[in-house]
């Protein structure tokens, strides 16, 4: 039976193994769940078919048997009649209907054993459905925690590659030498203030020293 094996694929689903494949967990465990609420109940749909069948050919069963013993009463009385014709005809019919209980029963015990294989296939269903509603979160978590240390250990290898360290030291050098420039272009400027001042003061002193030797003159 088709649905039967569909059943059978669901519940032999290994949930974690299917999370872990998934590219998106939360959608895939979703589905899971979604299917296999589909499939509870068209299994229960087809245990409530299944055991109605099961009556009916059970009263068919039950029917058949009472016409035989029926018949075989009726062939009892034509004997008592000394009636062999009527006799032998009603053991023929006796005998046709036995024939069509033992058919009976046979289907009955068939329908049994179908009911009883779609009630088995119903309860797994139903634990493997009540597993993965009680784990959806927690796969989904797991799975999301994960994912996030996995970013981590890229982050982390990535910061500890040897290309990127030589980049960082390449600014680093190149950060302290314009820090350097800097500083010297300030000690520059110092310097060009002190020599202007030192100049004026000469000229100063210059001017001072001619006037004096003026004055001397006259």
């Amino acid at each position: 039976m088709a649905l039967l094996e569909r059943v059978s694929t669901l519940v032999r689903a290994n949930i974690n193994d299917l999370v872990d494949k998934a590219e998106d967990p939360e959608k895939m465990i979703k589905q899971v769940i979604l299917d296999m609420q589909n499939q509870l109940l068209q299994v229960k749909t087809q245990v409530a078919i299944s055991i109605a069948d099961q009556h009916v050919l059970e009263r068919k069963w039950k029917e058949n048997e009472e016409n035989e013993q029926q018949w075989l009463r009726r062939a009892e009385l034509a004997v008592d009649k000394k009636d062999d014709a009527l006799a032998r005809a009603a053991v023929e019919r006796a005998m046709s209907y036995k024939s069509m209980t033992e058919s009976f029963h046979q289907q009955v015990e068939d329908q049994k054993a179908q009911v009883e294989n779609l009630k088995t296939a119903l309860l797994k269903l139903q634990q493997k459905l009540a597993e993965a509603q009680s784990k959806s979160d927690m796969l989904i978590a797991q799975h999301r925690r994960s994912r996030a240390l996995g970013k981590a250990t890229d982050a982390g290898r990535a910061i500890g590659d040897n290309s990127n360290a030589a980049a960082f030291d390449r600014m680093k050098n190149k950060v302290q030498h314009t820090e350097s420039a800097a500083q010297a272009k300030s000690e520059l400027l110092a310097d060009n203030v002190d020599d202007r001042f030192a100049a004026m003061e000469k000229e100063g002193e210059v001017d001072r020293l001619l006037a004096e030797i003026k004055s001397k003159r006259r």
